[in-house]
């Protein structure tokens, strides 16, 4: 996936009350992004409000550096650290580089989870992934054939052939594929996450399957690229663009045409997940332990596995019905 877009406006260094002031008897849970400024992050901080304002004693702390490093973060929980917060939950910009930082919070009584981007076991008493790769391989060939009643040809444009994601939720489509008969996968391109790239394999399956029904692409470059492709060939209406992508980069798709659906992860939603996760952990004493079910609010419920870790839902699809109430969010 590429890089997420950021807000044109920065943000201070210091992290940001995105409550009402607090009472003494609040909890205060720190949502510590990658960095300030980015409109995920920034639509992540509103679901935390919301699940802050559904449990009527939390105080939401969303901070983070100014530039997606390590350092910068560490910078950010010290300080928490200092604060004597209740919980942390980061999204971290390196996976080990942070776990020293996080220990020393655990060994003082605060809670730490990460979501989004994970830090080591140790660092951390639990991890919040958006979705889990079976989830995400069943969604892609589910957005095509919702719209391929009568079933049909797809072909895949992928990034690159050894994008580790990518081909592991490839591997999971196809483990489902028997759900789908009728849809037959007909070729499997690879755009190297370059625009251009992309969208010349793109205009290439059209030309060398003149019945393509669709094309999915599992990366936020490729299915713009495919988008623009068919736009351009003339096929809007008979190709149908799909896969995972940005509101921000694929409303113009979807109001086309090109595009009748897409699908990635929620912000909002992963901002709520984790609050009510880290709340759960610091006020209800519900241990992280690999089989438990840890509540999240209209979210249900967070299964962990072995490494305490758990997906959150299926990619959230957005569409028509919905696609202005992102597109300027992330």
């Amino acid at each position: 996936m590429s890089v997420l877009k950021k807000l044109a406006a920065s943000v201070a260094f210091a992290g940001t009350m995105v409550a009402s002031p607090a009472l003494a008897e609040d909890v205060r849970i720190a949502l510590v992004v990658k960095a300030l400024g980015i409109g995920f992050f920034e639509a992540a901080a509103e679901g935390a409000q919301e699940a802050a304002e559904e449990l009527g004693n939390v105080e939401i702390i969303y901070t983070g550096p100014t530039d997606t490093t390590a350092e910068g973060q560490i910078e950010v929980i010290n300080s928490l650290i200092a604060q004597q917060v209740d919980a942390i939950a980061v999204s971290s910009n390196d996976t080990d580089a942070l776990v020293p930082a996080l220990q020393r919070a655990m060994q003082r009584g605060i809670t730490v989870i990460s979501w989004d981007s994970g830090v080591a076991p140790e660092g951390r008493q639990l991890h919040l992934n958006p979705s889990s790769n079976a989830l995400i391989g069943n969604m892609i060939i589910k957005l095509a054939a919702d719209h391929l009643p009568e079933g049909g040809e797809v072909a895949l444009l992928s990034a690159t052939t050894t994008s580790t994601n990518q081909n592991i939720w490839m591997e999971e489509m196809n483990k489902v594929m028997g759900n789908y008969p009728d849809i037959e996968v007909v070729a499997t391109v690879y755009g190297d996450d370059l625009a251009d790239k992309s969208y010349r394999e793109a205009t290439g399956l059209m030309q060398s399957y003149p019945d393509l029904d669709a094309i999915i692409a599992p990366t936020s470059v490729g299915i713009v690229a495919a988008a623009q492709a068919v736009v351009d060939a003339g096929k809007v209406g008979q190709v149908n663009v799909t896969g995972l992508g940005l509101p921000s980069e694929m409303a113009g798709a979807i109001e086309s045409g090109a595009s009748q659906s897409f699908a990635i992860w929620n912000p909002i939603d992963l901002g709520y997940s984790a609050t009510m996760l880290a709340y759960e952990l610091s006020q209800n004493g519900v241990e992280a332990a690999p089989g438990a079910e840890i509540p999240m609010g209209r979210m249900g419920s967070l299964t962990l596995d072995e490494n305490n870790e758990g997906a959150m839902a299926d990619p959230f699809v957005y569409d028509a019905s919905n696609i202005e109430q992102f597109k300027s969010i992330f």
